[in-house]
């Protein structure tokens, strides 16, 4: 636990929590496009859960502590009001599949910063947390003005009774300008993120792929007693120096073949990466 910071009451880390280990490794499920996106092509829920069950399946061969489940095939990404009933309930029945398959704690993460509609899909199939891209204040992001929902999210949880829920949020996230709060400091952004009552804070690079440095990862954690994980840009060759000072990592296209997020989990990378990582703990 780091140094309190007297905006909000203490709680228990949430990577200890969930996970049950130090320097947590979270492998993210991109899920195939669903019903209402651009580039769905007409597969049956059945076929969709079915790829999400085989890529968890692949990571929890290869070791990982706990699994992410995201809606990247709906590409470009709707703001949270425009996403339709149809992608929740597709990401809840995908969800619910993955845990019934795998027992590893998942999350969800529902694109672009749709905290509520997550929050209906992590209630409805058990998942354990979800992770939202701007949690407070505001940001210029490539769907536009994106508002952090923590207010009417955490409502929401409330309503729903599933206060278990946990809540990942990032701070200075990727694929994005932050001209709007260009006047605080990184280390206030992360401040904000815990008074809004969030679980973890997330550091990111700039796009997918690419790793927050080691700096910006030190000034997240110096304003928040919360545990910091890196949500991007993690790979066999870095992530000894990047978890040196982050409590763990989501982690995605490193540890597909060819590298990239649209081909399918290797397992023989995620062993190799998770090697790495239990020599590091």
């Amino acid at each position: 636990m780091r140094t309190p910071t007297g905006v909000h009451r203490d709680k228990p880390n949430a990577i200890h929590e969930l996970f049950g280990t130090s320097k947590a490794i979270i492998g993210v499920i991109h899920s195939l496009a669903l019903p209402g996106s651009p580039s769905y092509a007409g597969a049956s829920l059945e076929e969709l859960a079915t790829f999400a069950v085989e890529e968890a399946e692949r990571y929890a061969r290869g070791g990982v502590d706990g699994l992410i489940l995201e809606n990247h095939g709906d590409i470009p990404f709707s703001k949270p009001e425009d996403i339709g009933p149809e992608t929740v309930a597709a990401m809840a029945v995908m969800a619910h599949r993955v845990r019934a398959r795998v027992e590893l704690p998942l999350g969800i993460n529902l694109l672009a910063n749709a905290a509520v509609p997550a929050l209906a899909a992590a209630h409805a199939s058990g998942a354990a947390f979800i992770r939202v891209n701007q949690w407070a204040n505001a940001y210029v992001a490539n769907e536009g003005i994106i508002e952090g929902p923590a207010a009417k999210a955490m409502r929401y949880r409330s309503w729903i009774h599933a206060q278990r829920i946990k809540v990942f949020a990032d701070v200075h996230v990727k694929h994005g300008a932050h001209a709007i709060v260009a006047d605080r400091s990184i280390p206030e952004l992360a401040r904000d993120a815990e008074f809004f009552d969030a679980d973890v804070v997330i550091a990111t690079g700039q796009r997918t792929g690419n790793a927050a440095t080691i700096a910006e990862i030190s000034e997240i954690a110096e304003g928040t007693r919360l545990p910091v994980v890196l949500g991007s840009g993690v790979d066999v060759e870095n992530v000894g120096e990047l978890l040196s000072v982050a409590d763990g990592a989501i982690v995605a296209s490193s540890l597909k073949e060819d590298g990239v997020w649209w081909t399918p989990v290797s397992e023989p990378k995620v062993a190799a990466f998770m090697k790495v990582v239990r020599q590091l703990r």
